[in-house]
């Protein structure tokens, strides 16, 4: 007969030691993410076609009020192109002229209607729609005075309330907002298509 003695203090750091790692993945799924200013991001090479856009400032765009009901004409104008994926960025007057247009397009494209109708606190990202998505996929997030908003012309009709979406939607990764770049810090970054 062989006995087995099992140290329970070993047992206890096993399991503590389990415990911390499931919860240190977990973390992310809990809170918002939060954006680190970086200087460069993986797409960079990609959007140089529509770096003027990035780069409007508010200084250069109107200064009316943007309502949420304008927000949503826009979207539901963008979201009515039919999808076509093309490998490079489109500027904003190409998306309004061709026959199809896919995430970057459209979000681009929504971006500059924005900034020249006097938006501020808008950000182009770039990340998964969910989780498990197998390509990435490209949104809006407004802060405005009445609430922060994300805004996804390729699948929504209208803006939604950031906080009625959930963690299980829309992974950011990186995020651009005028001359800023940022990296998502609060999740892990997964390979980029």
């Amino acid at each position: 007969m062989i006995f087995i003695s099992i140290n329970p203090f070993a047992l206890k750091r096993f399991f503590f030691f389990l415990l911390a790692i499931i919860g240190l993945s977990c973390a992310s799924c809990f809170g918002d993410a939060v954006f680190m200013s970086v200087k460069a991001t993986p797409y960079d090479i990609q959007m140089t076609r529509i770096r003027p856009v990035l780069l409007l400032s508010q200084s250069q765009s109107g200064h009316g009020e943007v309502s949420l009901g304008m927000v949503n004409h826009w979207i539901g104008d963008l979201r009515s192109i039919p999808y076509g994926f093309t490998k490079e960025w489109k500027t904003p007057a190409e998306t309004q002229s061709s026959t199809a247009a896919d995430c970057k397009a459209k979000s681009v494209a929504l971006y500059q209607t924005m900034l020249e109708h006097g938006a501020s606190n808008v950000r182009l990202v770039i990340g998964r729609r969910a989780p498990t998505s197998r390509s990435t996929h490209a949104w809006l997030e407004w802060d405005s005075d009445a609430g922060s908003y994300l805004l996804d012309p390729t699948l929504n009709w209208k803006a939604v309330r950031s906080s009625d979406v959930g963690q299980r939607f829309y992974v950011p990764f990186y995020a651009y907002e005028g001359s800023r770049k940022f990296r998502v810090a609060s999740t892990t970054l997964v390979a980029q298509n």
